[in-house]
């Protein structure tokens, strides 16, 4: 009797799944069809600042990973990624944490996760503070506090701790891609990290 092991799942987020498709997982898009839907449609990802808190409660550090770009640049981002199809936004918003900072970085997420806020990007600049050139994106974005130790997968090159002083300043800002550095301060300001 022979065991069938499943299908390996994608390495990343990007792109949703082979090139053909994936009959055992429907859900997936080629790159062809996430490209025509990001044309045609806003899509949904969840974005995470990550933190890590004192015995009060009080955010003492935040998260910001360095992440390398495709055509080879360097930038500063926190957790995100796409909500795929059938997936609860909960079990996205731990998919990206675990992708992005380890599988040991322990993250506390609520039974019922709520966004501090929702970011919209727009591919023209200026129509919000936020923008990806790729598309249109709808963004729930969440605190999410993380205890354990945090080793960078995927595309993220290294998770740096900044205070949260640092983390809301106009430099770290001007290193951050598509109005991140704007997100980063909304969710200081949504637990009352800034002063």
């Amino acid at each position: 009797m022979s065991v069938r092991t499943p299908d390996p799942e994608p390495a990343g987020d990007e792109p949703f799944g082979p090139p053909a498709g994936n009959i055992s997982n429907p859900a997936w898009l080629s790159d062809i069809e996430l490209e025509e839907a990001r044309r045609r449609l806003p899509m949904l990802y969840v974005e995470g600042v990550p933190v890590r808190t004192d015995g009060m409660g009080q955010v003492t550090q935040v998260g910001i990973l360095l992440r390398a770009t495709p055509i080879g640049e360097i930038s500063r981002t926190i957790v995100s990624g796409r909500v795929r199809y059938g997936e609860t936004v909960r079990d996205a918003l731990f998919r990206h944490l675990e992708n992005d900072l380890g599988p040991m970085a322990f993250p506390m997420l609520p039974p019922q996760p709520t966004p501090f806020t929702v970011a919209e990007y727009f591919p023209l600049p200026g129509v919000s503070a936020y923008h990806d050139d790729r598309q249109h994106a709808v963004s729930l974005a969440f605190v999410v506090p993380v205890t354990g130790t945090c080793e960078p997968r995927q595309d993220a090159l290294e998770v740096t701790w900044l205070t949260p002083d640092e983390a809301a300043s106009d430099a770290l800002s001007a290193e951050m891609e598509g109005g991140r550095g704007t997100l980063v301060r909304l969710a200081l300001a949504s637990v009352g990290a800034l002063r």
